[in-house]
């Protein structure tokens, strides 16, 4: 029996949750949000909690511990909001917002341009710092690690863009 998704989500008086034909919808401070909830179970909500119970009696289905913590993000989404900074490294290595896009300079032949995703909003406070912020937690990892593919930190001077809670393990260079 999975021990995390027993457990009930508390929630504040500034949500409002509702669940019905399989969607389960958290409108909050910050945003609303939907989502598409697995057949097999069912969202019960009261006042101060919401749980996710199983349709039938399911012992070692791992995908009930996955939705409860889908539907704990949705709830921590509207209300708090997530955020990720990226940090270039590197000489000449630069970010900039401009409209929609977000101008990517990394030592190549041209710059990079990126359209931001409608759910992220991206902001430059430093050249060499990217902050993204977003309600939907799946949107804005999936835009940060975009962000980090077009130059990945590489192990020996440490240039590219990182997570900045992210350690980047240096290998020693060659020796004479």
């Amino acid at each position: 029996m999975s021990r995390i998704a027993k457990n009930p989500i508390k929630i504040s008086k500034e949500v409002e949750c509702s669940f019905e034909n399989g969607i389960f919808s958290a409108k909050g401070k910050l945003g609303h949000l939907e989502i598409n909830v697995n057949s097999n179970y069912r969202i019960n909500i009261k006042e101060d909690e919401v749980k996710v119970i199983p349709v039938k009696e399911i012992n070692n289905d791992p995908n009930w511990g996955t939705t409860r913590a889908i539907i704990a993000n949705t709830i921590s989404g509207v209300t708090l909001g997530f955020t990720k900074t990226l940090e270039l490294n590197g000489t000449g290595y630069r970010a900039s917002v401009s409209g929609s896009n977000l101008k990517l300079e990394l030592g190549y032949s041209h710059d990079i341009n990126f359209d931001i995703p409608d759910d992220v909003k991206i902001e430059c406070p430093k050249q060499n710092l990217i902050k993204l912020t977003s309600i939907n937690k799946e949107k804005l990892g999936a835009a940060a690690a975009k962000i980090r593919s077009f130059r990945k930190p590489e192990p020996f001077k440490g240039k590219g863009i990182k997570y900045i809670d992210e350690y980047i393990f240096r290998k020693e260079g060659k020796k004479k």
